[in-house]
């Protein structure tokens, strides 16, 4: 698990083995075995080096997300080591397992921040997009300014420490990059959709599912 803040930039070098990266000082000690988020992908440390590391990439993984295009072309990505149980949660609950892909649509420098629009390139997850919601772009934990489209179509501000010390500095329009949604927001989802049992009043299968009008029977409103 992660918190979508960056601690290193690290940059793809060529390898016929798995993904390698260099440029990872920052993450140092590594060690074998442990979790990095690499763009937003949990890969695991297969082998360490003086300057970084390599990690095994599935096939799945490489059609499914950025790395694929990043392994044959190199590039910057972001790294973040997985969080402790101790560590404080600066950002938001980021599994490193991407949802899709989207395409920057834009990017506008403004007085104080960038304004970055994306554009999901499938409709599946844009349900999960409304203002305010935290996505991890890349691995980076945003929050969402506006949207459009019913969330197809959604823009981020992005502070000049956040676009200085990630990969957002290199976008594009055009550019592709890895998305997450809230990790909260698809299990309220699940709940929703199979129904939710009653335990404080010892419910069990069959019990109502939650609706407006069973939150309001509980007391909510």
């Amino acid at each position: 698990m992660f918190t979508g803040l960056i601690k290193a930039v690290g940059k793809v070098r060529p390898s016929n083995k798995g993904l390698a990266l260099e440029g990872c000082d920052l993450l140092a000690p590594l060690d074998l075995g442990e979790s990095i988020s690499v763009d937003g992908v949990c890969l695991t440390v297969a082998n360490v080096f003086s300057d970084g590391f390599l990690a095994d990439v599935s096939e799945e993984t490489l059609e499914r997300t950025t790395l694929g295009i990043k392994a044959k072309r190199g590039g910057h990505v972001n790294l973040e080591p997985a969080i402790r149980l101790s560590d404080r949660l600066g950002g938001h609950l980021v599994s490193g397992h991407v949802d899709g892909l989207g395409e920057v649509v834009s990017i506008e420098k403004k007085t104080n921040s960038w304004h970055v629009e994306l554009r999901w390139q499938e409709i599946s997850f844009a349900r999960f997009i409304c203002e305010k919601a935290s996505i991890s772009v890349d691995g980076i934990s945003l929050t969402i300014a506006g949207c459009k489209e019913e969330g197809l179509v959604f823009w981020i501000a992005v502070i000049p420490h956040t676009f200085s010390n990630t990969t957002l500095q290199y976008l594009a329009v055009g550019d592709l990059v890895n998305l997450e949604v809230d990790l909260l927001a698809k299990y309220v989802e699940s709940l929703l959709n199979s129904g939710s049992k009653n335990l404080s009043e010892g419910g069990s299968a069959g019990s109502p599912s939650i609706s407006r009008e069973w939150l309001a029977s509980q007391g909510w409103s």
